[in-house]
C-alpha cells in the first residue's frame, strides 16, 4: 500500500512544473478505552484503533482538471461509520475541463453536484458525519446568454462504499435556471425561474414483479427579490413507487407518490434581518437503491432535506435534536410526512444608544414547529389515508430561544443563551416519551493581547424527562494563533440512574501553523445524535483518545 500511495505522490508531482498541484491530508484517529463508566459493545471491542485518513490531490493545467482522493479506514473505519468503509481504496477520481469563454464545463469520473436547495437532487461528502455520495459517471455544465442561462444534465452511479462500491441502479438528471432580471439587464429587481429532473434506473423486477424500474422526481421554482425583501418557492412530485415497512420493500402494498413544497422568506436592512422558512413534505425520501431507504449512516441518499431548525453553539442545546421526518408510515407507527418551518430574527442595537452601549449589542430570536400531516380515513389493508395538504397533525417539536451578545469593551465580549424545547422522541426517534425542556447558558471572551484569549462558558438544561438535567461547562484558553488548549464536560447529574450519572468531559490541545493543524483530546463522547447543517447520524458512547491531522500544499 505505501509504494503504491509513493508512486501515485511522484506521479502527480512530475507534472508539477507544466502547471499546478495542490496537496491536501486530513487524518482523524480514535483509541477506544473502557473506563469505569464507559464500555465498548463486543462488536466494537475487537478493535480499539480506528482511523479515517484522506489524501486528496488536485492538479490544474491550463482549462483540464484532474483529481484524485486517496482514503485508508484501516484497520477500522470510527465507530458508526458505514461498515463499507474499509481498509485503503480510491476514494474518488476525476477529470474535469471548464472554459469559461464558452460557458462549457465537463467531468468524467466522480463528481459532486446539488439541484437549488437540493430537495430533487445533491451529492456531497462530509468526513464528519461519515457522508460520501458522489456520483461516478459524467456530467456537463452549460452556461449562455451571459450566464443568465445554466444548464446541467449528468448521469452515474452512486457511490456507496469506497470509490467504485457503487450502486447498483443508474442515475439521470437534468437542472435549468434562468434569470430574467439578467437577460433583461435589470438591476434592481431580482427574478428567477427554475427547474429539476432525476430519474432512478432500477431493475428489481426478478425480486419484486410491481416494482417499476424507473422513478423520477421534478420540481420547478421560482425566486423573487427586490431591495431587501426576498422569496421564493418550490415545488417537488415524486412518481409512484413501492412502499418500504421494517426496512423491507413490500411488493403488494399500492404504491404512493410523493411530493414536497418549500418556501423561504425574508426582509433585512443594515441592523435588522428577518428569515422564515416554510416546508412540507409527504413520502418524500429517496434513495439510489430502494432497499436502502432508512439506513443509519445515510447512505446512497439522494436528496438533501435537512431539519429546518437553527443549529445551535452549546452543546446541552444539541441534546434534543429535530431530524426531518419525510417518509410515509403505517407500521409501526402512522406518520404521513411532516409539516412546518422556522423564523429567525436579529435585531442590533448600535453603538453610542441606550442598549447597545459603546460597542454596540447584538439580539437574535429564533422559533421554530414542526409537526406529521394532518391525516384520516386509515386504512391498514390497503396503507390508505387521506393526507390534508395544509393541514397540522400530531406535534413533533417546538423551540423559541434567544441569544444576546455584547462587546463591553476592547477586551470582552459576552454572550447569553436561552432555549425552550418540546421534542416527542415516538414521533422522531421511534422509540418513546415527551420531552419539555429549558435551557441557559453564558459564554465571555476575553483578550489578552492580540492573539491572546481566555473563553469561558457555563451551561445548563432542566428536562422533565428521559435522562433529566445536565450541566457542563468549558475553559478554552489561546495563547496565541499557534496553540489552543481547552477543557469541557457535561454531566448528567439528573438521571435517575445512579450508575448512568456520567461525566462527559474532554481535555485537549492543538496546534496551528499555515496550513497545518495538529490536534489531540481525551476524554468521553455523549451517545446521540450528531448533526452537521441539519443532517444527522447516530453515534455511540465512548471514551479514549482522539487525535487529528489536516495539511495542505
Amino acid at each position: 500500500m505505501n509504494k503504491k500511495l509513493f508512486s501515485l505522490l511522484l506521479m502527480l508531482s512530475g507534472f508539477y512544473a507544466y502547471g499546478q498541484l495542490q496537496v491536501g491530508l486530513e487524518s482523524n484517529s480514535q483509541w477506544y478505552i473502557d473506563d469505569n463508566k464507559i464500555k465498548l459493545s463486543e462488536s466494537d471491542a475487537d478493535e480499539r484503533f480506528r482511523t479515517g485518513s484522506y489524501l486528496k490531490a488536485e492538479y490544474y493545467l491550463k482549462k483540464w482538471e484532474f483529481g484524485l482522493q486517496l482514503e485508508s479506514y484501516a484497520p477500522r473505519a470510527p465507530m458508526n461509520y458505514n461498515e463499507q468503509f474499509d481498509n485503503f481504496n480510491i476514494g474518488t477520481i476525476y477529470t474535469r475541463f471548464n472554459d469559461s469563454e464558452l460557458g462549457l464545463d465537463a467531468t468524467v469520473g466522480h463528481f459532486y453536484e446539488q439541484f437549488a436547495s437540493g430537495l430533487v437532487f445533491r451529492s456531497w461528502e462530509d468526513r464528519q458525519l461519515g457522508i460520501n455520495n458522489a456520483i461516478f459517471g459524467a456530467r456537463v455544465n452549460y452556461t449562455f446568454a451571459n450566464q443568465a442561462i445554466k444548464s446541467t444534465i449528468l448521469g452515474g452511479r452512486q457511490r456507496l462504499g469506497m470509490g467504485f462500491d457503487l450502486a447498483k441502479s443508474m442515475l439521470y438528471a437534468a437542472n435549468l435556471e434562468v434569470s430574467v432580471s439578467d437577460l433583461m439587464r435589470i438591476e434592481d429587481f431580482e427574478l428567477a425561474f427554475g427547474a429539476s429532473y432525476l430519474m432512478r434506473y432500477e431493475n428489481i423486477t426478478d425480486l419484486f414483479p410491481n416494482a417499476n424500474k424507473t422513478t423520477t422526481v421534478a420540481s420547478t421554482r421560482v425566486d423573487l427579490g427586490k431591495g431587501g425583501v426576498h422569496w421564493g418557492v418550490e415545488y417537488a412530485f415524486k412518481s409512484k413507487d413501492l412502499p418500504m415497512e421494517f426496512f423491507e420493500i413490500q411488493n403488494d402494498l399500492p404504491k404512493r407518490s410523493g411530493s414536497a413544497l418549500l418556501m423561504n422568506m425574508g426582509y433585512s436592512q443594515k441592523g435588522f434581518g428577518i428569515t422564515a422558512n416554510l416546508r412540507r413534505m409527504e413520502n418524500f425520501s429517496f434513495y439510489s437503491e430502494r432497499a436502502l431507504a432508512g439506513n443509519l449512516y445515510n447512505q446512497g441518499v439522494v436528496n438533501y432535506i435537512p431539519a429546518l431548525t437553527k443549529q445551535y453553539d452549546f452543546s446541552l442545546q444539541n441534546i434534543y435534536v429535530y431530524q426531518a421526518q419525510p417518509n410515509l408510515t403505517f407500521m409501526p407507527l402512522e406518520k404521513p410526512g411532516e409539516i412546518g418551518g422556522q423564523v429567525d430574527l436579529f435585531y442590533t442595537f448600535e453603538g453610542g444608544s441606550a442598549l447597545g452601549g459603546e460597542f454596540g449589542t447584538e439580539i437574535a430570536i429564533n422559533g421554530s414547529y414542526w409537526a406529521g400531516l394532518k391525516y384520516s380515513n386509515v386504512e391498514l389493508e390497503t396503507r390508505a389515508m387521506d393526507v390534508g395538504f395544509i393541514e397540522f397533525g400530531t406535534k413533533y417539536y417546538s423551540d423559541l430561544g434567544f441569544e444576546v451578545t455584547k462587546r463591553w469593551s476592547g477586551k470582552w465580549d459576552t454572550k447569553f443563551s436561552y432555549l425552550k424545547q418540546y421534542y416527542h422522541k415516538r414521533y422522531i426517534e421511534d422509540t418513546y416519551g415527551e420531552v419539555n425542556s429549558n435551557f441557559v447558558g453564558a459564554e465571555a471572551t476575553y483578550k489578552l493581547g492580540t492573539t491572546q484569549s481566555l473563553r469561558l462558558q457555563g451551561q445548563h438544561i432542566w428536562v422533565d424527562g428521559d435522562k433529566k438535567n445536565w450541566v457542563g461547562g468549558m475553559l478554552e484558553y489561546n495563547p496565541n494563533s499557534t496553540y489552543g488548549f481547552f477543557l469541557n464536560d457535561i454531566y448528567n447529574y439528573g438521571n435517575e440512574e445512579e450508575d448512568k450519572k456520567i461525566h462527559y468531559y474532554n481535555v485537549g490541545t492543538s496546534y496551528t501553523k499555515n496550513r497545518t493543524r495538529l490536534s489531540v483530546s481525551y476524554g468521553r463522547q455523549r451517545g446521540g445524535l450528531l448533526c452537521v447543517g441539519g443532517v444527522c447520524r447516530m453515534v455511540s458512547e465512548a471514551a479514549g483518545l482522539t487525535m487529528g491531522i489536516s495539511t495542505s500544499f
